[in-house]
């Protein structure tokens, strides 16, 4: 019905992605659905995308929002909900099994980093024929998916269930960005990343039994940080019972329909309410976000407990040199009493020891310099946050699809991935 469809498209417009970074078949196996041939479905979307139980469930779904129905009539297909239902009738009927290549070259790669970018480059140098080893800092594979993503968002045996069927530089990009305000160093203050991971290792070693979870019950929780980051913070502190929560946005509130400029197919830039938001209204009857605003300094009590922090407000500025517009401090100011804070600011790049081990050069914006994801040394390659810096899991999948390409064209003089 959608005459030609744009959900597949995976094009940068105004600097977004417009339809699926995976190049996802989603038209073909949409209507294999629809004729009831989930079999021959699951082909068609494992040819692009060999990890979907993830992506449906925590992918934001850049294909619906350039979906051609939807921009017509209002309604967009239910690519996502499609994706899941094949995925989950193939384990069901016992076609996602283990499917070893039908020979093997006698090269062999490390792929250091067990994220999506790092399972990805892992699955398709394995199709390829290379052996391949997989190595992880943490105590369980996963990276982002295990201890980045919270568990009502994506349950760890999704993950686990696809790792026994598995059984480059792809370390991410965890260098996480800091608050340099006064009181910074308050206990209670947290990186964002850092209360989820613990809240994950906790639920899955002890189902919270030992106590080592960053705990927001019975306090009132401070969050800075718009993104998909500080929205799974608000609803894990919301789950934990936290008495107050406030989310601090530093840009203006954005509209509620599509402005002028930003016409279909690009990414909406929209007002949206996620689950965090959501959550936090039926239960405080209240938005937590305040937008426009920022850290000034965080308040501590003798024990160097927080007790509270300084909020200032922001306004746009636009620099009559550049031309580019910054937020700046209005003056005005505020205090909110909390007990705990966690900065979901974003990231900076990789963690620097990680390069410095392979001696890899570095971009201005502390992400691996690569050429086709080589880096300069010989045989090392970098894919996924590590080299384009953080982004959606979706995005991890595709470099790490290309970037295997890229290794078996080094290994091989050809690729055929």
């Amino acid at each position: 019905d959608c005459g030609v469809p744009f959900c597949q498209a995976g094009m940068m417009i105004g600097g977004m992605a417009s339809g699926c970074p995976l190049n996802n078949l989603i038209p073909e196996w949409n209507d294999l659905v629809y004729q009831g041939k989930w079999e021959m479905a699951l082909h068609r979307l494992k040819a692009t995308n060999r990890f979907p139980e993830f992506t449906s469930r925590v992918c934001p779904a850049l294909c619906e929002a350039a979906c051609t129905c939807g921009d017509v009539t209002g309604s967009s297909v239910t690519v996502r909900e499609n994706e899941h239902a094949i995925v989950e009738t193939a384990y069901a009927k016992g076609w996602m099994k283990v499917t070893p290549p039908p020979a093997r070259t006698g090269k062999s790669v490390a792929v250091i980093g067990s994220g999506p970018s790092g399972l990805s480059v892992a699955e398709y140098l394995n199709i390829r024929g290379h052996a391949v080893t997989v190595f992880e800092r943490a105590d369980r594979i996963g990276g982002l998916l295990m201890y980045g993503i919270p568990n009502m968002k994506l349950e760890k045996n999704v993950i686990e269930r696809r790792l026994k069927i598995m059984q480059v530089l792809c370390c991410g990009a965890k260098k996480a960005r800091d608050l340099n305000v006064p009181g910074r160093d308050a206990n209670g203050v947290h990186f964002a990343v850092d209360y989820l991971a613990s809240v994950t290792k906790s639920l899955l070693d002890s189902d919270f039994a030992d106590g080592r979870a960053i705990n927001a019950a019975g306090k009132n929780v401070l969050v800075i940080g718009g993104g998909d980051t500080g929205n799974d913070c608000q609803g894990t502190a919301l789950r934990q019972g936290c008495t107050d929560l406030m989310a601090l946005e530093m840009m203006p509130q954005p509209p509620k329909e599509r402005a002028a400029n930003n016409p279909w197919p690009e990414w909406p830039k929209v007002l949206k309410v996620d689950y965090g938001q959501t959550e936090c209204i039926a239960k405080f009857g209240k938005d937590p976000r305040v937008y426009q605003t920022t850290v000034k300094e965080f308040r501590k009590d003798e024990a160097g407990n927080l007790t509270g922090a300084v909020i200032a407000y922001l306004k746009p500025e636009k620099d009559p040199e550049t031309g580019r517009t910054s937020m700046v401090p209005t003056g005005e100011t505020f205090l909110y009493d909390c007990q705990l804070a966690f900065i979901a600011a974003g990231f900076v790049g990789c963690e620097s020891y990680v390069a410095d081990a392979f001696g890899v050069s570095l971009t201005n914006r502390g992400c691996v310099d690569t050429d086709h994801f080589k880096t300069n040394v010989d045989k090392v390659f970098a894919c996924g946050d590590m080299r384009r810096g953080q982004s959606l899991v979706v995005w991890g999948l595709r470099e790490g699809r290309d970037c295997a390409a890229e290794v078996d064209r080094y290994l091989m003089g050809y690729t055929n991935l």
